[in-house]
């Protein structure tokens, strides 16, 4: 594991209570991800295929709300304090730690992936083959939804988010970065910032497409 995924790991791990205090009911004062959410969810039911990974669950809440809206859904986070805390909330759904990297997830199954400001932690470099990963757990024809803070800028700004250190993004770097992972950007949503951070708010829906391979990895669970 890098030096930034342990980082994280513990970081989270030391906040599980409060981050979940906090997150519970956000999207209710936030319209745009509530309703990218919903877009997301239909268009993975229109695919046919309902199963979802949440990754980067954290304490749940996200996964139960995909629960709610139809998909067999189940989370994935680094953080073993947030699986606990999420098991525990949710004890009907399902939740088991894993790196965005190496998702124990099988080739090709998944209808859609929700990443909800979940990559926002992996430096510049390593976050093609994050992408790729979730490319790989994609059936064709299945969509990612990506949520992160977004700069004006031409290059990715680092900064200290209150967990552990972050990056922001330039929208169309980060669709760039999406459509050279072989997915092609159908929705993008960018507004004003919901915290006092000041970088706006982006939201990116992707689609694989029928025709992108799909490269063994992962183990199956």
């Amino acid at each position: 594991m890098t030096e930034h995924q342990d980082e994280t790991r513990a970081a989270y791990d030391g906040v599980v209570e409060l981050y979940a205090s906090m997150f519970a009911n956000r999207l209710e004062a936030h319209p745009f991800s509530r309703n990218m959410i919903g877009t997301f969810a239909e268009l993975v039911h229109a695919t046919g295929n309902l199963r979802a990974a949440d990754v980067g669950c954290g304490p749940g809440h996200l996964t139960a709300m995909l629960h709610g809206l139809g998909l067999d859904a189940f989370g994935l986070d680094l953080s073993p304090g947030m699986v606990a805390h999420a098991r525990r909330a949710h004890p009907s759904l399902r939740f088991d730690e894993a790196r965005m990297e190496a998702l124990p997830v099988e080739d090709g199954a998944l209808g859609g992936v929700l990443a909800h400001y979940s990559m926002i932690h992996t430096p510049p470099g390593a976050l093609p083959a994050l992408l790729a990963e979730q490319v790989r757990v994609l059936a064709p024809g299945g969509l990612l939804l990506v949520s992160f803070f977004a700069t004006d800028g031409p290059e990715p700004v680092r900064f200290d988010h209150k967990v552990t250190p972050a990056y922001s993004w330039p929208v169309e770097r980060f669709a760039a970065l999406l459509a050279g992972a072989g997915l092609v950007t159908v929705a993008r949503l960018v507004h004003d910032p919901a915290s006092e951070r000041g970088f706006l708010d982006a939201h990116v829906l992707a689609r694989r497409p029928e025709s992108t391979p799909v490269v063994s990895g992962s183990e199956p669970v």
